[in-house]
């Protein structure tokens, strides 16, 4: 078949009209609403319900939703971008995963890939997201970052720390015993210098720089004691 361009929906449904009958399906358009239905066995069929769209987006994820109800499985097709199309990204292929959808690739060629099969599918637990997620969320002092921030510095529990050991240096060198005295942790963070806010005087001695200082002014500290 001659390669050709896909650029209406229309032309999406006779491929995967063809790839729904060469399962053994019966397949027509438009109806009652939906893009294409296709039926197969008897008493009772299964019931496959396809939406078409040339980009993956959420009208056609909500269009999957309203659809669910009435059928036994939901095949969402899209037209496979040259490059960088949604289709291929991970997280909406979880997506479909976790609604049970399908999703078809339609490619220029006219052939077309299943890149998610329509089954019930649980993700598996990420122990260690989720022990990370409790651990900063307990680490944090109060609630520092406003949700939505986007393209500054987020308040984390490591900077807070960072930023008590720069208010115990303000005032000059000091040992990494006197500063594990309010952060246990401070002698990593003095020597790792994430920030850049420190330098090590001697063998165990660190003083503030003027980043350091400059995040003082930023983020003002209580009087370290």
């Amino acid at each position: 078949m001659p390669k050709r361009r896909l650029e209406t929906e229309t032309a999406l449904y006779a491929p995967v009209k063809r790839f729904l009958e060469a399962q053994g399906f019966t397949v027509k358009g438009e109806v009652c609403g939906c893009d294409l239905v296709a039926l197969r066995g008897d008493e009772p069929p299964i019931v496959v319900v396809g939406e078409l769209k040339l980009k993956f987006n959420l009208e056609l994820v909500l269009q999957g939703v309203e659809r669910s109800t009435a059928c036994d499985e939901v095949w969402l097709a899209v037209r496979v971008a040259a490059r960088g199309g949604r289709e291929n990204d991970r997280r909406v292929r979880k997506l479909c995963r976790l609604l049970g959808f399908g999703l078809l690739g339609v490619f220029s060629s006219g052939r077309v890939e299943a890149l998610v099969e329509p089954r019930p599918w649980k993700p598996r637990s990420d122990r260690k997201r989720r022990a990370r997620l409790i651990r900063e969320h307990t680490r944090r002092n109060g609630d520092p970052a406003s949700g939505g921030m986007t393209r500054v510095p987020i308040m984390t529990a490591y900077r807070q720390q960072a930023l008590i050991c720069a208010a115990i240096l303000q005032d000059g060198p000091r040992p990494t015993s006197h500063v594990k005295a309010a952060v246990p942790d401070g002698p990593k963070i003095l020597l790792n210098n994430v920030y850049g806010w420190f330098l090590r005087v001697e063998r165990g001695v660190y003083r503030l720089t003027s980043d350091g200082a400059a995040a003082l002014v930023r983020w003002p500290q209580p009087q370290a004691i």
